[in-house]
């Protein structure tokens, strides 16, 4: 297995399960979203206020592109790059594998509000008003996240069982 893409929606644990899966397995580790903001010398946050979500989703997915020549990488991808572009198609056509981390909407949820970092989408919200809209982009990403290679539970990695599920679906 020369890559393998961690999906999911923000808040799930993507680049820590990434960090520490690449450690076990002896593979570098890449997050997408630092690739972004180091490249472009910008923040998502600020680069999505100025530019826009369109033009966001067409560089991120080109980022993406960009790592199908890299080898023994564990890659964590932004939470919605696999909905656009035909992103997560690509990333299966690649020869990677990808992975839904799952989580149920009330634990993103509690994540969300307990993160160190702030999400935008959280600012100045409420419970309600967050598992409102947790569940409304989670509900239209899922249709993507369900196209890959395999789905896990996030809530309490077992990192052996994960990879022992990786290697049943090497390609």
């Amino acid at each position: 297995m020369n890559r393998i893409y961690l999906i999911g929606f923000m808040g799930v644990g993507k680049s820590t399960i990434g960090k520490k899966l690449a450690y076990k397995l002896g593979y570098d580790f890449i997050d997408t979203d630092e690739l972004f903001e180091s490249k472009y010398k910008v923040s998502i946050h600020t680069f999505f206020e100025k530019y826009g979500e369109e033009l966001f989703r067409e560089l991120e997915n080109k980022i993406i592109i960009d790592t199908f020549n890299l080898r023994n990488t564990v890659i964590s991808t932004g939470g919605g790059s696999p909905c656009y572009n035909n992103t997560i198609e690509e990333i299966n056509k690649s020869g990677g594998l990808s992975i839904y981390l799952w989580m149920p909407a009330e634990a993103l949820v509690q994540r969300l509000e307990n993160a160190i970092r702030p999400r935008p989408l959280i600012l100045g919200k409420k419970h309600d008003e967050i598992k409102a809209e947790v569940e409304r982009i989670l509900s239209e990403r899922e249709i993507y996240y369900n196209k890959a290679g395999f789905v896990y539970d996030a809530i309490s990695p077992d990192y052996d069982k994960l990879i022992m599920l990786i290697e049943s679906h090497k390609q």
